[in-house]
């Protein structure tokens, strides 16, 4: 599958690839980009039935996190022919952020800088701790009686998203479709299908981590950010005032900032 591809330009020596979340786009990243001034030169993909990407009438266990994981390495391998040390920093917000780590774990020479806004890595905590506000059994409950509407809406609820009965009759169809793909993710943030947390893997990234976290988000995510950053020899943490799960939207200003003073550190 070809995941459309998203260019706010900039610096064309120094390349960057950007993940957005799920029921988002590639689209989001625009703010941010601005935020940056022109430093880096931006691409965003759109993820597996989103934005502008091609939809999936039906989805192949583990497809999600797969086709993301292949078509970033290879955009990835594409921006850093062209850099001057190729090399790409990476971004991402949510299960982009799990993407983008698993990424630099399966590539980690070819990444400066990853920095990694709410990763929703679940599976970085012992298993009693990974669904304390019950997320995850409420989700299954609701697909298992056949309402993927009420999972829908109980997910964006969770996740500081829009109302789902509040939205324009085509985007709630379009996040109702996409819930599909929220729950093929699902082994792979709660339980590490992908093998990003295997013996080794994170502590081998030489690159400049940081993670940035929302002040109002559920403490859990906070919680992740210090269990991976527990793992890598060269992190920063910042925190997001004011801010909720979908920071990179609501406050793309005050995320720039904490992403330019990584790209520094690189």
């Amino acid at each position: 599958m070809t995941l459309f591809r998203r260019h706010f330009p900039g610096d064309r020596r120094r390349p960057a690839l950007a993940l957005h979340c799920m029921m988002g786009s590639g689209a989001g990243w625009g703010p941010i980009a601005e935020g940056l001034g022109g430093r880096v030169d931006l691409h965003a993909l759109d993820l597996p039935g989103h934005g502008r990407s091609p939809r999936l009438a039906a989805i192949a266990p583990g497809e999600i996190m797969a086709t993301t994981l292949t078509a970033a390495r290879a955009e990835a391998e594409r921006l850093a022919a062209g850099s001057a040390d190729h090399r790409v920093d990476l971004l991402g917000h949510s299960f982009g952020a799990v993407a983008a780590l698993a990424l630099a774990v399966v590539d980690p020479a070819r990444v400066r800088s990853l920095t990694l806004i709410e990763p929703v890595m679940f599976a970085a905590l012992p298993a009693p701790a990974r669904d304390p506000d019950g997320l995850l059994a409420a989700l299954e409950r609701f697909e298992a009686a056949g309402d993927r509407a009420g999972a829908t809406a109980a997910f964006l609820r969770y996740w500081d998203g829009p109302d789902l009965n509040a939205v324009p009759p085509l985007t709630r169809d379009q996040l109702i479709a996409q819930m599909a793909a929220v729950r093929d993710t699902m082994p792979d943030i709660y339980h590490d299908r992908a093998g990003i947390l295997a013996p080794g893997g994170l502590e081998r990234l030489s690159a400049a981590v940081m993670f940035i976290t929302g002040a109002s988000s559920p403490p859990v995510i906070a919680e992740i950010a210090a269990a991976l950053a527990a793992r890598l020899p060269d992190v920063g943490r910042a925190t997001v005032p004011g801010a909720g799960h979908m920071a990179p939207l609501t406050r793309p200003a005050t995320v720039a900032e904490l992403i330019a003073v990584n790209l520094d550190r690189a």
